[in-house]
């Protein structure tokens, strides 16, 4: 088993464990095995939803256009109630890591820099250069006041103070709360120092200017909502991340179940597939 794939595994195993020796009594440990694999599926799918589709392919990239309420809403949900994350920050930090991949200038990750950096550069990136994230939509009221420091401190310990309460359990709390935010900063991992290691995955396009890999097997493509399928640095704005019918693509589908139901659509370049990508269709 890959590296990647025995830490992701290892991490969500105790998870499960923490959870049950850490319930109070009035749960017992199986109820309270029950109530941290929601809060746990609730951050992943929330995060996921949040940074894949609406943050990455819908603004960073510009590969799908979601309805402007819908992007403010998933916004102000994920960073009140699941992990924060600056969406003006992430989208600047995105479209720079793109135009200098693994070079100066890339917020997340060097040519360089090992697995331990990386892991510090999670939670503490490299000072972006330029401000790539002028978008309109970034400098609407609301996601204004969702980058405000002010809102992440007071929603974030509001939420953990409503989590505590609902468990009736400060040391239960702490254990979901953390415990969903070290899955969240292998996700992270995964997508920063996995997929940008050339000893890890696969490359489809033989682009030298970077080191960006594919990673397909089930558990980081699912966590990651395909962001892990780095054929997106040969063609930025292809809303398909999967270039093949053999790739499992779980962001992919997410994306076709909110088509269905009319909160997304292909923009001009999102659906515009290049001769060389070995699809039959977009199937969008």
């Amino acid at each position: 088993m890959k590296i990647y794939n025995l830490t992701g595994y290892l991490i969500i195993a105790l998870y499960a464990v923490a959870c049950v020796y850490s319930a109070p009594a009035h749960l017992a440990p199986w109820k309270g095995l029950l109530i941290g694999l929601v809060y746990f599926i609730f951050c992943w799918f929330l995060g996921g939803l949040y940074l894949a589709d609406v943050l990455h392919l819908g603004i960073a990239h510009r590969s799908v256009d979601y309805k402007g309420w819908f992007i403010k809403a998933v916004a102000v949900v994920n960073n009140t109630f699941a992990i924060y994350v600056n969406p003006i920050t992430w989208v600047n930090r995105h479209r720079l890591h793109h135009k200098n991949s693994d070079h100066d200038g890339d917020p997340n990750k060097l040519d360089s820099d090992g697995f331990w950096r990386a892991a510090y550069l999670c939670l503490l990136p490299y000072r972006c250069q330029e401000n790539l994230a002028t978008d309109e939509i970034l400098q609407s009221r609301t996601i204004r006041v969702v980058s405000s420091p002010v809102f992440a401190v007071v929603a974030q310990a509001a939420t953990f103070c409503l989590l505590w309460q609902l468990v009736g359990s400060l040391k239960f709390a702490l254990v979901m709360w953390l415990g969903a935010r070290i899955f969240g900063w292998w996700v992270n991992m995964v997508q920063n120092y996995w997929t940008h290691t050339r000893k890890f995955g696969y490359r489809r396009y033989n682009d030298e200017r970077d080191n960006a890999m594919n990673i397909g097997e089930w558990l980081p493509v699912t966590a990651t909502f395909s962001a892990c399928l780095q054929n997106h640095h040969h063609y930025q704005t292809l809303l398909r991340l999967s270039h093949d019918e053999s790739e499992y693509d779980f962001g992919f589908l997410t994306l076709k179940v909110m088509k269905s139901l009319g909160l997304v659509k292909a923009t001009a370049r999102g659906e515009l597939k290049p001769p060389d990508v070995p699809l039959a269709a977009l199937d969008f």
